[in-house]
């Protein structure tokens, strides 16, 4: 398939995110890609403020490449924090974590936040996104049935808005609709759109 973003014609761009639907959006783009993924310990401070965690992760990932790249390849990563209450739902260890999390986020406006990285040869930079989300208040019942059904373990927040959640909770999105999904599409395309 011919791409519009024909600037890349002689590149290779390589993603780093096991995430089925990080790479759906990229294919969005008409991108062609490979995916790599380094293993990372994502660890973080425990006194970084929750509006870092996703930048400061998403270049940890980057920097788990550290000589690997040829000259005409280009790595993105990527991290998405959901931030309530100032504080950071990462992905859900368990059913009772993901309730805890979905409980927290009922009634109540949340920020997405999403970090991408660029890394080449020569240099690496990070944009960032956030979207702020407020969901509906939930039944138990309601947030049983998802968590027990779609098995939200590998989001962050434990939820996706592109799933039922979404569908039955989500009642006003300031942002991007698909940072929240994990990748500013947007944001990715103008990068790349002037990439040489």
């Amino acid at each position: 398939m011919e791409s519009f973003l024909n600037n890349l014609s002689n590149k290779k761009i390589i993603l780093a995110s096991n995430s089925p639907r990080r790479q759906e959006l990229l294919r969005g783009l008409e991108v062609e890609f490979e995916v790599k993924v380094n293993p990372v310990d994502e660890k973080i401070p425990s006194d970084m403020k929750p509006e870092y965690v996703a930048a400061y992760l998403s270049k940890k990932k980057a920097d788990a490449y550290p000589d690997e790249l040829a000259e005409n390849e280009i790595l993105i990563t990527s991290d998405t924090v959901v931030i309530e209450n100032n504080h950071v739902l990462g992905k859900p260890n368990n059913k009772d974590e993901a309730f805890d999390m979905l409980k927290s986020l009922s009634g109540s406006t949340h920020t997405v936040m999403t970090a991408v990285t660029f890394k080449d040869h020569t240099r690496q930079f990070t944009l960032e996104d956030e979207t702020h989300v407020t969901f509906n208040f939930l039944e138990e019942e309601e947030i049983w049935h998802y968590i027990n059904v779609y098995q939200p373990f590998d989001k962050a927040g434990a939820y996706g808005i592109q799933e039922w959640i979404g569908f039955i909770g989500v009642t006003k999105m300031e942002g991007s609709y698909f940072n929240v999904m994990g990748f500013p599409l947007h944001l990715i395309y103008r990068e790349l759109k002037k990439w040489s």
